[in-house]
């Protein structure tokens, strides 16, 4: 029997490789997008290894080849068909299918779409939005795509998001490194879209919206939401409080956030409290929560930045409390996550979910003796404290207030998009407005050959795997404009767009440029016995990028 892992990004390349059907939720039933992970019916598996070789993120094992912290998803696996019995799995009874177009008998393919010669596309963004739809644009048509990050490395919220601890995860990279080796694909990173000012700000090259247009026949916005929701109460902008974002991005050494997080050191009349507190409940949330606890020694294996490493070992925080505003039924979290961290050696975790219980004593120093993460729900901040530094947060669980004394409060209440000067931009939603993709204007109006993909155009729902069927479904807009003349062709040459950029900056980065950074971090990770060691200042990231092999 085979097993889905904690590490599943729901990218259901395994499903249509399984011979019996034995993998749910498939994309075509319900709760695909919202489903943490996917799970193999212990009861259909045939052992036949189809699902494992498939997986973009090495997340599927034999039972028996589980290490102990991943031997709960034996039993999360087959938690799922016994909470879902409508599910059916077992050989498929297939029957013919009809196209569109209404060719009975063919199963599963789409139609062919005769497009006009030499399209040109450009591609902004590298996460999993961005890579699932060069992945269609390749597969569907014979477009050359021009692919656009802001950061001189891809990988979006993969890279600059996933928790260090998670390194499978983070395979899904691996199959859209080799898309960026297409000859069809031109990489340019290290190119901001949008303000001038800000590509100024880290040297980088700039172009703008309106300037891709003219360029191109089309273009795609996969830019995802990496802004953080806020509070709103008082001494939220205190020394100490920051946003999961923040301290994401500052352990996961994303270039420009150096700032590490101003945890309370004490005094010896006013020790640290050795605790931190987050509100918010979901998967972030948890991400965070597992790497201040987690032991140093565990985290040196990982691609954390070095920069991280050190601080969180000398804080030596011991307990995190989670806020949810809710009960535990409701929690943001999906159900592998919270269950997975009971196989963290040495850390224990208790929930408090009655709000007429008795409430923790959360004052005072944690108990140094131990790790411990708490869920206290059905509780919301009402001021943050301290005096110029954080020094606690004072909480409302049920209808009592109390305190929690703290040298780090975290807020994790969720994503937003930035705006782009040059396009619309829902302030209300805080995401571009779009129709199945399309993005549109103010009126409503649709924008001939512009497309927004992922949480930049949906909101920040679903994981990694969640963004493959709407890139898809994007591209298919895009092929039914194309074929259908509703596109407005670009009059400049090929050559016409790598001029503007040469204009702009020397450092605009391509597909070598690239590798010579991935390669050299791996160096750095093999000295220090680590998958990598990760560039966070970005002159040194662009002069690697520029190093030729003597």
């Amino acid at each position: 029997m085979y097993v889905i892992t904690q590490s599943c990004c729901s990218d259901a390349a395994c499903v249509s490789v399984c011979p019996v059907n034995c993998i749910h939720p498939t994309p075509e039933e319900r709760g695909f997008g919202s489903s943490d992970i996917l799970h193999i019916d212990p009861q259909a598996c045939i052992d036949c290894g189809a699902c494992a070789d498939a997986c973009p993120v090495d997340a599927i094992f034999p039972a028996d080849k589980l290490g102990t912290r991943d031997t709960v998803f034996i039993e999360i696996n087959a938690d799922y068909y016994r909470t879902n019995p409508d599910v059916t799995s077992g050989w498929p009874q297939i029957e013919p299918t009809s196209t569109s177009s209404g060719d009975a008998g063919i199963v599963g393919y789409p139609d062919i779409r005769t497009l006009p010669d030499g399209l040109r596309v450009a591609l902004v963004g590298t996460g999993p939005s961005g890579g699932y739809a060069l992945r269609t644009l390749l597969d569907r048509t014979q477009a050359s795509v021009t692919v656009i990050d802001r950061l001189p490395t891809p990988g979006g919220l993969v890279r600059a998001g996933v928790a260090p601890d998670h390194p499978g995860t983070k395979g899904v990279l691996r199959g859209f490194d080799l898309l960026y080796r297409d000859p069809r694909v031109t990489m340019a990173t290290n190119v901001e879209v949008g303000s001038p000012a800000v590509a100024r700000s880290h040297g980088a090259a700039h172009v703008t919206p309106a300037e891709l247009a003219e360029h191109f026949d089309a273009v795609f916005y996969a830019v995802g939401a990496s802004e953080s929701r806020r509070l709103d109460i008082p001494g939220e902008d205190l020394a100490g409080s920051t946003s999961a974002t923040e301290l994401v991005a500052w352990y996961n050494a994303v270039p420009g956030a150096d700032a590490a997080p101003p945890i309370r050191r004490g005094t010896p009349d006013d020790p640290a409290t050795g605790r931190a507190v987050i509100v918010g409940t979901g998967n972030v949330a948890l991400d965070v929560a597992r790497i201040l606890v987690s032991p140093p020694e565990s985290l040196a294996t990982t691609d954390i930045a070095d920069r991280a490493l050190s601080i969180l070992a000398e804080q030596n925080v011991h307990e995190v409390v989670l806020l949810g505003r809710r009960d535990q039924a409701h929690a943001a979290y999906t159900s592998a996550e919270f269950r997975a961290l009971s196989g963290i050696p040495g850390v224990d975790v208790v929930v408090h979910d009655d709000p007429e219980g008795g409430l923790p004593d959360l004052t005072g120093t944690a108990d140094p003796t131990r790790r411990r993460i708490m869920f206290l729900f059905h509780s919301t901040p009402q001021a943050i404290t301290g005096d110029g530094q954080v020094d606690g947060i004072v909480v409302r669980t049920g209808d009592r207030d109390h305190r929690a004394d703290a040298d780090l409060v975290v807020r994790s209440i969720g994503y937003r998009s930035t705006p782009i000067e040059g396009l619309p931009f829902d302030e209300m939603r805080r995401m571009f407005p779009n129709i199945a993709g399309r993005m549109v204007d103010e009126s409503g109006e649709i924008i001939a050959g512009s497309y927004v993909l992922g949480w930049a155009g949906r909101g920040p729902t679903g994981g990694i795997g969640a963004n493959k069927k709407y890139a898809q479904e994007a591209v298919e807009e895009f092929i039914d404009d194309a074929a259908t003349g509703r596109l407005s062709r670009t009059e400049c040459g090929p050559d016409d767009f790598p001029v503007l950029l040469r204009s702009r900056s020397r450092h605009v980065i391509g597909y070598r440029g690239m590798r010579r950074i991935d390669l050299a971090e791996r160096r750095r990770g093999q000295v220090q016995g680590r998958p990598r060691v990760k560039f966070t200042d970005l002159p040194q990231m662009i002069g690697v990028a520029g190093r030729r092999r003597r």
